[in-house]
């Protein structure tokens, strides 16, 4: 067994030990920050590197940044809601904070609709390559064949049971990566010693389309949202200060893993089985890599999914007024999350999803920007709309990557 594959089990087994400490388990704060650093650190780690070594190569860690940056800005606008709109819309809101909120719940509900068909795509083609099956036929069959049953359970009202394993999976994707960075650090290490570490690229073209891709890599950092939707376990501030940390936290992980990352990658990844590229360029840092990954995978995208199928079912129902139940709304995700699956590919449902997630944005800053001009915050509002901008960019100019 060499050093990384040693490595690679001692630090995860090390990080599941304290993420499973009972006492950290219990710790309010810790709890309020692992729910939006799960969903941030969910799938952009499985294909952050394929994508942006395609897009930026070696400068992936520059875009990675970049991604991070914008995330934050909406992140800000986000939290700027929380402190301020949430009590208006507790007690007699204007119309128009009513309008755009309103609103902002039919945008992430049909985020929901593109992430779930994201997430189970990637769980079904990681899956399958323990059985290196790389087809996209069969992928979208797997995937068809598990958003079914998600959609039969959730249905009858069993979505709470796949729910409770959501700490589980969190714990193991979080150590995974742990591990992962610290062999990367030490095959890379190994590597400049032998002077056979090479950053040079495949080259690749810079224009208008490497710019439309990366615009559509939002969905790779999206999930810190979900601090908005806390209000029934924490306060206000208490999510404002770990809505922060998460993406503090975040950024220094995917920084650290693309730049160990991008030593790895020396060739154009392409055809069938891009989506799991990240499995074939870690090969080399250890035999045993390939089904850790694999693992974390499953374990991330099957809760994620859970979690944005729940979030879309209780969306519909609160916009319905009622009149359609949850399990009902969540049957409408899955169908829908169906139909996505045939007619796309997983790249272009990377770009619909990062559409969809800052249509969501381009909302809440308008609501931030609405709030702060209430507050006669006129900085605060010209950055918020600043934010709106930026995401109406991103919603017209995002494309497809094509590896």
């Amino acid at each position: 067994m060499t050093m990384t594959n040693i490595a690679l089990v001692v630090v995860a087994l090390a990080l599941l030990g304290l993420f499973f400490h009972p006492k950290l388990r219990a710790a309010p704060l810790w709890q309020a920050t692992v729910t939006p650093l799960a969903s941030i650190i969910g799938s952009g780690f499985l294909v952050a590197g394929p994508i942006l070594a395609h897009v930026a190569g070696t400068r992936a860690w520059i875009a990675m940044a970049g991604l991070c940056a914008v995330a934050y800005l909406f992140g800000a606008a986000i939290r700027h809601n929380i402190v301020h709109g949430e009590q208006l819309m507790a007690h007699g809101p204007p119309r128009m904070l009513k309008v755009l909120e309103g609103t902002s719940d039919i945008a992430l509900a049909l985020a929901y609709f593109v992430s779930v068909a994201y997430y189970l795509n990637l769980f079904a083609a990681f899956g399958l390559r323990l059985i290196d099956v790389v087809d996209p036929f069969w992928i979208r069959a797997a995937s068809t064949f598990v958003i079914a049953i998600f959609a039969v359970t959730g249905t009858f009202g069993g979505l709470s049971a796949l729910e409770r394993f959501e700490v589980f999976a969190v714990g193991l994707k979080l150590s995974v990566i742990g591990g992962l960075c610290v062999a990367l650090g030490i095959a890379s290490a190994e590597r400049a010693s032998e002077n056979t570490f090479d950053w040079q690229m495949v080259p690749h073209s810079r224009g208008l389309e490497e710019i439309g891709i990366f615009l559509g890599l939002v969905i790779l950092v999206q999930g810190f949202e979900t601090s908005r939707y806390l209000g029934g376990k924490y306060d206000p501030l208490t999510r404002v200060r770990t809505m922060r940390w998460a993406q503090w936290i975040s950024t220094g992980v995917y920084l650290t893993f693309i730049l160990l990352i991008t030593g790895f990658f020396t060739e154009r990844i392409s055809g069938a089985g891009g989506e799991t590229a990240i499995i074939d360029m870690l090969a080399p840092v250890g035999t045993i890599v390939g089904p850790v990954i694999i693992l974390a995978a499953l374990a991330s995208q099957s809760t994620a999914a859970v979690a944005d199928m729940s979030g879309a079912g209780g969306l519909i129902a609160e916009i319905s007024g009622g009149r359609l139940t949850i399990n009902l709304g969540t049957l409408a995700t899955a169908l829908v999350a169906i139909g996505i699956t045939w007619v796309t590919n997983i790249y272009e449902i990377i770009a619909y999803a990062s559409k969809a997630f800052v249509l969501y944005y381009a909302l809440q800053s308008a609501t931030a920007a609405y709030l702060a001009w209430r507050q006669r915050r006129m900085g605060r509002m010209m950055l918020y709309w600043l934010a709106v901008l930026l995401a109406v960019v991103i919603f017209v100019f995002a494309i497809p990557a094509e590896i």
